[in-house]
């Protein structure tokens, strides 16, 4: 495994790593209860953490046909969730998702940046390293 791949999947490993740490850390410590759909969120992003470990130590670059597949769609639960908080008609009509709304703000820096849209980054950052993983084994191969 070249260096290029060992550093591309640190980046996923490090992106999954401080999402999963950031998500207990406003639920356990600063005691945000997280709604049903930060759940389907962490549901994505946990494994990942622990794939990435496993790649990291096996030096098998072939993870990204999993974690593509789980980042994509915590993708589509983060852009749906920050979607939910941000478009007024959308709030608006909203349905209720269990004890805590999902359109509901801990956090809002900047006038924009929210729980599920930092969720949103670090599923983005870990889409784009399976590209870029993928390229690279493919260059190795050839």
């Amino acid at each position: 495994m070249s260096k290029k791949q060992e550093n591309v999947l640190f980046l996923g490993f490090a992106a999954s790593l401080i999402a999963s740490m950031g998500s207990l850390y406003f639920s356990e410590i600063k005691g945000y209860e997280p709604c049903t759909l930060c759940w389907y969120q962490r549901i994505l992003m946990y494994p990942m953490t622990i794939l990435y470990a496993v790649a990291i130590a096996k030096k098998d670059g072939n993870i990204w046909m999993y974690t593509r597949i789980l980042s994509s769609l915590g993708m589509f639960v983060s852009a749906y969730h920050y979607s939910l908080q941000k478009l007024t008609f959308l709030t608006e009509a909203a349905p209720s998702c269990g004890r805590v709304p999902c359109t509901g703000e801990y956090i809002n820096f900047l006038g924009f940046i929210t729980i599920p849209f930092l969720a949103l980054t670090a599923f983005v950052i870990i889409f784009i390293s399976t590209f870029l993983l993928q390229r690279s084994l493919k260059e190795e191969k050839q």
